[in-house]
This record gives structure tokens, C-alpha cells and sequence, in this order.
């Protein structure tokens, strides 16, 4: 007879990978052992072996969800009814809240994403992809019809704005909602205004 899926199984689950995120952020995942996993989250060895089979499994696990939940949040944001600047607003803000809370996934995914596979590394880019792509259309929408025509450019931003909102984690950590939407009008002030300059 198969066997059942316990009713906490999803609740265990994630205990598992916050805790993983948290320890191979603090300690490095070279140095977080399944032994020394499973006594973090309070389980047996044998325990943490039900919900996953190596510790590269929990490491792909971790960075998967986080990405494909960031995605999800930011493309599902309805744009159309907005004005350009304000869908660059609005994109920029969402990910800076969508960034709360996630310091150690975050630091993780900055880190260990080459200790995955060839082929896990491919799902996870092509995730970032996805969500690269759609704040790129955000920023070509603001480009006065100058960024279509020159796409080293619009790419130069796009990746500009990603590299000002992973940054605002490692200085400004304990920032507050409404710090972050102040970072996001900056972050908007400033890529229009560059915009503009072209």
C-alpha cells in the first residue's frame, strides 16, 4: 500500500527550506552538513531523508520556490490602465516588497546557484528570465520609442534597475515599507530621468 502523505507535509517542508536558507546564508552550504540541517530544523536524519534525498535537492527546492513566487508576484501585476512611469513605479516597488523578508534566500541564490547542477542552473536562469524579460517590456514602454531600436541599451537598464534592487538588501535590511517605496521612486527618478537623456 502506498503511504500517505501526512497532513503537515507542506508545513514541514517548508520549515525545512527556511531553515536551509537561513543556515547556508549564515554558514555556507559547503559547511551545512544533512545531519546538522536536520538538527536545526528539530527532525531526525531519517526525517529530513522523507521530504528530500541530498542536500542539492533542498538547495534547488529553496531557490525554486523563491524565484518562481517572486515571478508570479511581479508578472501577475496588472499594467495596462498605468501610465509608463507609473508601471516602472509600480514594478520596481513590487519587487522591492517582494524583497522583504528574503535577505538569506536572497544572499543564497547570490551565492550558491553554481553548487546546482548544469541542467537546475538552466530552470532557475530561464525563471529569472521570465521575469527579467517582463521588466524589460516595462522599461522599453518608457523608451520614447528609442529603446526598441537599440536593445544593448534597453538591456543596460533593464539589468541597471536589478542591480540597484539586489543591492538596497545588503545596506538596507531592516528597511521599513514605506523606505522601500521611497527607494523605489528614486530608483524610477533615476531611470527615467537617463531615459530621457538618450
Amino acid at each position: 500500500m502506498a503511504r500517505t502523505i501526512a497532513k503537515d507535509h507542506d508545513q514541514k517542508r517548508s520549515h525545512i527550506l527556511d531553515t536551509a536558507a537561513k543556515l547556508f546564508a549564515t554558514e555556507g552550504y559547503d559547511r551545512v552538513s544533512m545531519v546538522k540541517l536536520a538538527e536545526a530544523c528539530g527532525i531526525s536524519k531519517a526525517n529530513i531523508y522523507h521530504y528530500y534525498g541530498s542536500k542539492e535537492a533542498i538547495l534547488f527546492d529553496a531557490l525554486e520556490t523563491y524565484l518562481v513566487g517572486l515571478r508570479d508576484r511581479i508578472c501577475a501585476l496588472e499594467l495596462s490602465e498605468l501610465a509608463p512611469e507609473e508601471a516602472l513605479y509600480h514594478v520596481v516597488r513590487e519587487i522591492l516588497l517582494a524583497y522583504e523578508g528574503s535577505d538569506e534566500i536572497h544572499r543564497v541564490q547570490t551565492n550558491n546557484l553554481s553548487s546546482l547542477s548544469i541542467e537546475q542552473q538552466g530552470l532557475l536562469k530561464s525563471v529569472q528570465r521570465d521575469l527579467v524579460a517582463f521588466v524589460n517590456d516595462v522599461v522599453e514602454r518608457n523608451g520614447q520609442n528609442v529603446l526598441v531600436h537599440d536593445q544593448v541599451k534597453l538591456r543596460g537598464i533593464t539589468m541597471s534597475i536589478f542591480g540597484m534592487l539586489n543591492t538596497y538588501y545588503l545596506w538596507q535590511q531592516g528597511a521599513s515599507r514605506k523606505d522601500r517605496e521611497g527607494y523605489a521612486l528614486l530608483v524610477t527618478d533615476l531611470v527615467l530621468r537617463g531615459i530621457r537623456g538618450l
